[in-house]
């Protein structure tokens, strides 16, 4: 049966990005947002359990792809489970559209805006903080850089330009608040939002010996 604790062996209990940390969380605001918004609750919990099973780690070429690969795996894993095939696509669904930088296929029910929503919002607040700094880690980047001229116009650097926590916190997480689908989510997001945005400008303060 696919239970958190089933989970629990596809993902490792150390990385501060997407170990099985992030999966709980998710797997408990899926509830919370399901619940609000009307979503199938087992569909949303197969996909928060499966939506990073494969390719989710920073650097590698996986990452890019990690959503179509995880959902791959989660046709073989339900399949196994003895889930009809329409409710297989929908998990499918739910987790190819739950990638921000991919819009190809975009969230097209309910359960897919749920869990899109959920995975989003463990990139604001305090728990933001954390991963986004983890991840800056993990990719060998640093935590705080001048983002360029260049990079504030356009989200691509200069050639040499590193992607700080700062870099990922302008392309991304300061926007996410306003990419959200679901009004219980947008409601979450506000003081998130706020906490991760004043995490960032005390940095900079702090940088900048302001503080």
């Amino acid at each position: 049966m696919l239970t958190l604790e089933t989970a629990r062996q596809w993902y490792p209990s150390a990385d501060p990005v997407h170990g099985f940390d992030h999966i709980e969380r998710v797997y408990r605001m899926v509830e919370r947002l399901a619940s609000a918004e009307g979503a199938d609750l087992e569909i949303v919990h197969a996909a928060a359990l499966l939506h990073d099973i494969e390719g989710s780690h920073p650097g590698g070429e996986e990452r890019a792809n990690h959503h179509h690969q995880s959902a791959d795996i989660a046709a073989e894993i339900l399949r196994g489970e003895g889930w009809s095939g329409d409710r297989i696509v929908a998990v499918q669904h739910c987790i190819r559209a739950h990638r921000y930088r991919d819009n190809r296929e975009p969230p097209a029910t309910i359960e897919a805006k749920v869990l899109f929503d959920a995975d989003k919002l463990d990139v604001l607040g305090a728990i933001g903080v954390a991963r986004t700094i983890g991840y800056a880690v993990q990719a060998g980047q640093p935590i705080f850089a001048h983002p360029s001229a260049q990079f504030r116009a356009t989200g691509e650097g200069e050639p040499g330009e590193p992607h700080s926590a700062y870099h990922e916190h302008l392309f991304k997480l300061s926007k996410v608040k306003d990419r959200l689908f679901t009004e219980t989510a947008r409601k979450i997001a506000i003081d998130r939002h706020e906490y991760l945005d004043n995490y960032f400008k005390r940095l900079i303060a702090e940088m900048n010996g302001n503080l």
